[in-house]
Parts: structure tokens; sequence; C-alpha cells
């Protein structure tokens, strides 16, 4: 059975960081390529990054592109994602992705398995 764990979400004032791990177990990450989603009370899950594989490929979101920053160590099978300057816009439940395919991709629909999310809040 596969399972991703996010970890490392929490309160934070705007303007600090967080950074949000993303654990698998059941199957190895080393040619997946992995996203993280957010939904936001009321709104829909949105993209934040991706990642493809090897690490070499990343895209992101305009909304955080510049202060966010999605990496992987395939050794240990987890997914990070670096978040600083955060701002209470990005206050929501942040969702760790893994595919069957390898390259990165922003489509939440394909990816085949998903965490349980971390809760984010930024304080003003």
């Amino acid at each position: 059975q596969v399972q991703l764990v996010e970890s490392g979400g929490g309160l934070v004032q705007a303007g600090g960081s967080l950074r949000l791990s993303c654990t698998v177990s059941g199957r190895s990450i080393s040619t997946s390529g992995m996203g993280w989603f957010r939904q936001a009370p009321g709104k829909e899950r949105e993209f934040v990054a991706t990642i493809n594989w090897s690490g070499s490929s990343t895209y992101y979101a305009d909304s955080v592109k510049g202060r966010f920053t999605v990496s992987r160590d395939n050794a240990k099978n987890t997914v990070f994602l670096q978040m600083n300057s955060l701002k209470p816009e990005d206050s929501a439940v942040y969702y760790c992705a893994a595919r069957s395919g390898s390259a990165a991709s922003t489509g939440s629909t394909s990816y085949n398995y998903w965490g349980q999310g971390t809760q984010v809040t930024v304080s003003s």
C-alpha cells in the first residue's frame, strides 16, 4: 500500500519560512514525478510546484515563484517544499502527490497517489 505523509506545516508569521516534507512508503519515488498542491477553505485545490524524477526539472505556480523551492531526495524517498517569504494568502492545506510517470506535471489529474495534507497558516 502506497502512503504519502506530509509534515512540517504549522503557524508562522507573514514573512517567515516553513519546510514541508513528504515521505513515501510502499513505492519508490525514484522514477516518479512529484507535486505539491494546496487547498484553502472554500477554494478549489490548486497547483503549487512539481519536480521530475531526477530533480532536473521544476515548475511553480506564478503565485509562489521565487519564494518556494521544491526538491527531492530519492534515497530517502522524500520530497520537500521550502517556503520562504510566506504571505497570509499562502494559508491552506498542502498536499503531496506522486505520479506513475517520471515527468513533472502541473495537472492534479495526472497524479495517482495523494497524501492527507498538512495545514499551513500564515498570520498577518
